[in-house]
């Protein structure tokens, strides 16, 4: 089917971590519709805090938004699109132009998607192709054209098995053959390979012990880190011998997310975990070659998105922003040891995803993207000139906005 696409282990339980104020039990969602359309005007969203700028992307009520991500997924475009997965199995591609974004669904799988994962695996597809895939345990490729449609095909079906999270890369020591590596539920690992006939095979790796839910491929392209519901933060090589797992940090409740920080004198990354039962984590690997992990936030249960970036005009400061059940998306910034946590938005219900994109350029900061059981995808900026000394901002920069 071809679709039209409309243009436009090391734990230290530091003292200096922030624990939020309690709140009281999250309220139902009885938010209907928004008016404004974000198709046609920019569309301003009440409760962003004083700094910041919350817009809204797409109103997908009452369908909850699991998973997105920023992606080239159309080269012709400079800006990146958003690729949104929900719980009706629909992909939606959002278009940007000049603040505005088109919609448009690619699939109707019925049920939710949740696996995502960009790269250049089918040597038969000129450019990277988008892999999705979900509760139904069916695996899509997705492909954009330059006449700006676009199109998706079942390439793996995991018989019992949902899909959960996957990689896509050349992850293996003795090859540098494409693959996509593929975490299910019940726990378990599968290799999917593009055939030059066009097909792809499936070859099965290995039980697991409880479901990956989020997995990063780090810089060097070969190594993955991984957060599992069995409570472990763990790195991942597929070397000659199978799959090689080495555990980073290990926890008495499951893990949530991952985030990826500014690389470390050592050659790895800062990385960042969510706990379920509320905190979050800071892993270090050191120059003599131990971790050190730390926590710097303990607050409500369930936290669903993580992410790390310039989130202040100072590039200097670390800063981490978490989302989940709470509602709310709150900024993680540390000065020195001590960690301090602010209030950013509040959703109209629980969080599910977080994703940092670059799409300002009137800031001297990244951007936000939230997404959840509030049925919407919604963009958080700090406001233009923000970080930009030598930039005019105009007094009626809101003029042909809607707000909400």
């Amino acid at each position: 089917m071809k679709i039209a696409l409309p243009f436009s282990l090391f734990l230290v339980l530091s003292a200096s971590c922030v624990v939020p104020p309690p709140r009281g039990s999250q309220a139902e969602n009885t938010h209907s519709l928004v008016q404004g359309n974000p198709a046609k005007e920019l569309v301003l969203l009440d409760g962003a805090a004083e700094g910041w700028r919350a817009s809204l992307v797409l109103d997908n009520d009452p369908v909850g938004i699991w998973r997105m991500e920023p992606l080239q997924f159309f080269p012709q475009y400079a800006t990146p699109e958003i690729i949104g997965l929900d719980d009706q199995g629909s992909c939606w591609i959002m278009v940007n132009y000049s603040g505005k974004w088109t919609p448009t669904r690619l699939l109707n799988d019925g049920v939710w998607l949740g696996a995502l994962a960009h790269a250049d695996v089918d040597s038969m597809a000129p450019g990277k192709e988008l892999y999705v895939g979900g509760k139904r345990g069916v695996l899509y490729q997705m492909r954009s054209y330059h006449d700006g449609l676009a199109d998706a095909r079942r390439i793996a079906t995991f018989d019992g098995r949902e899909v959960h999270t996957i990689v896509a890369g050349s992850f293996r020591e003795v090859s540098t053959e494409p693959e996509i590596l593929v975490f299910t539920r019940p726990g378990a690992l599968y290799r999917v390979t593009p055939q030059q006939d066009g097909n792809f095979t499936t070859e099965f790796l290995g039980e697991l012990p409880g479901r990956i839910r989020d997995a990063r491929l780090l810089e060097d392209g070969k190594t993955i880190v991984t957060a599992g519901r069995d409570g472990k933060v763990s790195l991942l090589r597929m070397t000659a011998s199978g799959p090689q797992w080495e555990v980073i940090h290990d926890l008495d409740s499951g893990r949530g997310r991952l985030a990826l920080g500014e690389m470390q004198a050592s050659g790895m990354p800062l990385i960042y975990s969510s706990g379920d039962a509320g905190r979050v984590f800071r892993h270090e690997f050191l120059t003599n070659g131990s971790w050190q992990t730390s926590t710097i936030y303990s607050g409500p249960l369930g936290p669903r998105g993580l992410i790390a970036g310039h989130f202040l005009p100072n590039h200097e400061i670390e800063t981490v922003a978490v989302f989940g059940y709470s509602g709310r998306v709150e900024l993680l910034q540390r000065e020195g040891d001590q960690w301090s946590a602010s209030t950013l938005f509040e959703d109209r219900d629980r969080g599910h995803w977080l994703s940092k994109i670059e799409i300002d350029g009137r800031n001297h900061t990244d951007e936000i993207l939230l997404s959840g059981y509030g049925a919407r995808m919604v963009l958080l900026s700090a406001d233009p000139g923000s970080g930009v000394e030598e930039l005019s901002v105009p007094v009626d920069l809101d003029k042909h906005a809607s707000r909400l």
